[in-house]
Protein backbone atom coordinates (compact mmCIF):
# COMPACT_ATOMS: atom_id res chain seq x y z
CA UNK A 1 0.00 0.00 0.00
CA UNK A 2 1.19 3.45 -0.74
CA UNK A 3 0.94 6.43 1.07
CA UNK A 4 1.18 9.09 -2.13
CA UNK A 5 -2.31 10.35 -1.77
CA UNK A 6 -2.56 10.99 1.98
CA UNK A 7 0.61 12.74 1.29
CA UNK A 8 -0.17 14.92 -0.82
CA UNK A 9 -3.40 16.02 0.73
CA UNK A 10 -1.50 16.46 4.27
CA UNK A 11 0.70 18.41 2.88
CA UNK A 12 -1.18 20.61 1.17
CA UNK A 13 -3.33 21.22 4.72
CA UNK A 14 0.12 21.74 6.47
CA UNK A 15 0.71 24.79 3.84
CA UNK A 16 -2.91 25.63 4.93
CA UNK A 17 -1.59 25.44 8.77
CA UNK A 18 1.77 27.38 7.88
CA UNK A 19 -0.17 30.16 6.05
CA UNK A 20 -2.89 30.58 8.95
CA UNK A 21 0.49 30.87 11.46
CA UNK A 22 1.81 33.54 9.69
CA UNK A 23 -0.93 35.52 9.87
CA UNK A 24 -1.08 35.05 13.27
CA UNK A 25 2.74 36.04 13.56
CA UNK A 26 2.05 39.12 11.48
CA UNK A 27 0.10 40.43 14.23
CA UNK A 28 2.67 39.39 17.31
CA UNK A 29 4.72 41.46 15.11
CA UNK A 30 2.36 44.62 15.42
CA UNK A 31 3.07 44.13 19.58
CA UNK A 32 0.91 41.41 20.71
CA UNK A 33 3.12 39.10 22.13
CA UNK A 34 0.91 36.80 24.13
CA UNK A 35 -2.94 36.13 23.85
CA UNK A 36 -5.06 38.21 21.38
CA UNK A 37 -5.12 41.74 24.05
CA UNK A 38 -9.05 42.04 23.58
CA UNK A 39 -8.02 42.66 19.55
CA UNK A 40 -10.69 41.08 17.69
CA UNK A 41 -8.61 40.46 14.31
CA UNK A 42 -6.12 38.93 16.63
CA UNK A 43 -8.27 36.64 17.69
CA UNK A 44 -9.41 35.66 14.53
CA UNK A 45 -6.52 35.00 13.63
CA UNK A 46 -5.17 32.79 16.31
CA UNK A 47 -8.76 30.66 16.44
CA UNK A 48 -8.71 30.35 12.41
CA UNK A 49 -4.57 28.42 12.91
CA UNK A 50 -6.20 27.26 16.07
CA UNK A 51 -8.80 25.47 14.23
CA UNK A 52 -7.41 24.27 11.72
CA UNK A 53 -5.14 22.69 13.76
CA UNK A 54 -8.02 20.93 15.92
CA UNK A 55 -9.92 19.19 12.50
CA UNK A 56 -6.63 18.58 9.95
CA UNK A 57 -4.70 16.27 12.28
CA UNK A 58 -8.08 13.37 12.83
CA UNK A 59 -8.94 14.22 9.10
CA UNK A 60 -5.48 13.42 7.62
CA UNK A 61 -4.92 10.47 9.94
CA UNK A 62 -8.35 8.72 8.54
CA UNK A 63 -7.47 9.80 5.20
CA UNK A 64 -4.14 7.93 5.65
CA UNK A 65 -6.09 4.95 7.41
CA UNK A 66 -8.41 4.45 4.53
CA UNK A 67 -5.95 4.62 1.93
CA UNK A 68 -3.78 1.78 3.87
CA UNK A 69 -7.30 0.03 3.97
CA UNK A 70 -7.31 0.20 0.12
CA UNK A 71 -9.89 2.65 -0.62
CA UNK A 72 -10.07 3.60 -4.48
CA UNK A 73 -7.84 6.07 -5.51
CA UNK A 74 -11.00 7.89 -6.38
CA UNK A 75 -12.81 8.47 -3.15
CA UNK A 76 -9.30 9.29 -1.81
CA UNK A 77 -8.89 12.04 -4.11
CA UNK A 78 -12.59 13.19 -3.96
CA UNK A 79 -12.74 12.94 -0.09
CA UNK A 80 -8.82 14.31 0.11
CA UNK A 81 -9.65 17.62 -2.24
CA UNK A 82 -12.88 17.89 -0.85
CA UNK A 83 -11.06 18.26 2.88
CA UNK A 84 -8.34 20.79 1.81
CA UNK A 85 -10.95 22.80 0.20
CA UNK A 86 -13.25 22.91 2.72
CA UNK A 87 -10.82 24.04 5.41
CA UNK A 88 -9.12 26.89 3.12
CA UNK A 89 -12.97 27.75 2.46
CA UNK A 90 -13.61 28.16 6.32
CA UNK A 91 -10.38 29.89 6.97
CA UNK A 92 -11.38 32.38 4.26
CA UNK A 93 -14.94 32.58 5.56
CA UNK A 94 -13.74 33.06 9.20
CA UNK A 95 -10.98 35.39 8.47
CA UNK A 96 -12.67 38.23 6.08
CA UNK A 97 -15.74 37.90 8.08
CA UNK A 98 -13.51 38.72 11.30
CA UNK A 99 -15.21 35.63 13.05
CA UNK A 100 -18.38 36.49 12.26
CA UNK A 101 -20.81 34.47 9.96
CA UNK A 102 -19.80 33.70 6.01
CA UNK A 103 -21.15 31.06 3.42
CA UNK A 104 -17.21 30.09 3.47
CA UNK A 105 -17.48 29.49 7.22
CA UNK A 106 -20.41 27.59 6.94
CA UNK A 107 -20.15 25.19 4.33
CA UNK A 108 -16.46 24.64 5.66
CA UNK A 109 -17.75 23.21 9.10
CA UNK A 110 -20.09 21.69 7.28
CA UNK A 111 -17.69 19.70 4.51
CA UNK A 112 -14.67 19.14 7.46
CA UNK A 113 -17.31 17.43 9.78
CA UNK A 114 -19.20 15.39 6.79
CA UNK A 115 -15.67 13.96 5.66
CA UNK A 116 -14.73 13.52 8.58
CA UNK A 117 -18.25 11.37 9.55
CA UNK A 118 -17.58 9.50 6.29
CA UNK A 119 -13.78 8.76 6.66
CA UNK A 120 -14.42 7.52 10.28
CA UNK A 121 -17.56 5.42 8.74
CA UNK A 122 -15.61 3.95 6.03
CA UNK A 123 -12.72 2.92 8.24
CA UNK A 124 -15.20 1.58 10.35
CA UNK A 125 -16.83 -0.62 7.72
CA UNK A 126 -13.18 -1.72 6.80
CA UNK A 127 -12.74 -2.94 10.13
CA UNK A 128 -15.67 -5.13 9.87
CA UNK A 129 -15.23 -6.62 6.08
CA UNK A 130 -11.54 -7.34 6.01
Amino acid sequence: MGTHISALYTGLCGLLIIFLAVNVTNFRKRGVREGHADFAAMNVAIRAHGNAVEYIPIAMLLLYLAEQSGTSTLWLHILGAAFVLSRAGHAWGFITSNGGTSKGRFLGTATTFLIIAILAVLNIIRFFTA
